[in-house]
């Protein structure tokens, strides 16, 4: 089966989606951008077309309101987007942590593109993390990520990894995550992004803090399967539907001790763990054509989604 990642790189241990190719580390960004398969720019040409029926060959005509953008070095088609549209560079997606990276401490993890270069993103440790229970720690990164196809707005967001298990989650505050977001009929202006961005750095205290009252709170058996009801079946209002019952199961087999770290103090019966048993099915069990599209809905899909609303169900129960 055709994987959905182009090329990309990381640093450190095998990523949890198991995919890219390994580099030592403090790397220079040019390295990263060869490595990670983003050493090439986005190209923009006119949308022509032939007006003539099958077999004949008639006038060629062009489309002045849309533009076709294109790889650089394969020459493949990434979308149709109108004229208006701001393409944002690989290179600028990488650019934006040169001075965090040489100044502020930030390291590279990993880097790459999804969908033939259609998204792409860098991923980097921030350096703040914190610890629970049982030594269970979770370290900070800023996730970069974009898209030509219209999918996706770039997109700066603070994201969180539980080292245990490597579960990924979006740092979230009162509802709202912690991510800066430029349309792509702005130009993308990363020095902007980051003062933006620099107001929620502080909120990394305020995340841990949220997660720490989550391990304090004890949750039951009874609990724990209204909760992934809650989450799985459909809402009121929506067309009936035959509730997703093998998630259901695996989340609770998670939460009752199958998942990673379920054991630590800080996961074991606990608002926390419940939540990191979403994450882990989300990351790592649910069903996927491969693993990276199991990446690419964990950070910017439904995956992406069902966990946010995970934390905000478990956030409810210590309200």
């Amino acid at each position: 089966m055709a994987h959905q990642v182009e090329q990309m790189a990381y640093v450190g241990r095998t990523p949890w989606h198991g995919l890219g190719n390994k580099l030592a580390e403090k790397q220079p960004l040019e390295v990263w951008m060869e490595q990670a398969g983003l050493d090439w720019t986005i190209r923009e040409t006119p949308v022509r077309f032939i007006n003539g029926d099958k077999g004949h060959l008639g006038e060629i005509l062009s489309f002045d309101d849309h533009k076709v953008l294109y790889r650089s070095d394969t020459h493949a088609p990434l979308s149709v987007v109108s004229q208006r549209y701001q393409v944002v560079q690989p290179r600028e997606i990488m650019e934006f942590y040169r001075d965090l990276t040489e100044k502020s401490g930030f390291e590279l993890e990993t880097a790459g593109s999804l969908k033939g270069g259609r998204k792409i993103w860098a991923l980097a440790k921030t350096g703040q993390s914190g610890l629970l229970k049982g030594n269970d720690r979770t370290d900070a990164y800023v996730l970069l990520a974009t898209a030509c196809d219209g999918t996706l707005a770039t997109t700066a967001q603070f994201t969180s990894v539980r080292v245990v298990c490597n579960n990924t989650l979006a740092v979230a505050l009162n509802g709202q995550s912690q991510c800066v977001k430029v349309s792509h009929r702005s130009v993308f202006d990363a020095e902007a992004v980051k003062k933006q961005m620099g107001i929620s750095v502080s909120a990394w205290d305020d995340f841990m803090y949220s997660l720490k009252t989550l391990s304090e709170r004890k949750v039951r058996q009874s609990e724990a399967e209204k909760f992934i009801r809650s989450l799985f079946q459909p809402r009121p209002g929506q067309a009936e539907q035959k509730s997703n019952e093998r998630a259901m199961a695996k989340v609770l087999g998670l939460f009752e001790g199958e998942g990673r770290g379920a054991d630590l103090p800080s996961c074991r019966s606990t608002a926390y763990g419940l939540l990191n048993a979403v994450t882990e099915f989300v990351d790592h069990e649910r069903r996927a054509r491969s693993n990276d599209y199991r990446l690419d809905s964990a950070w910017f899909g439904h995956g992406a989604k069902l966990k946010q609303q995970a934390l905000d169900l478990t956030l409810d129960l210590v309200a």
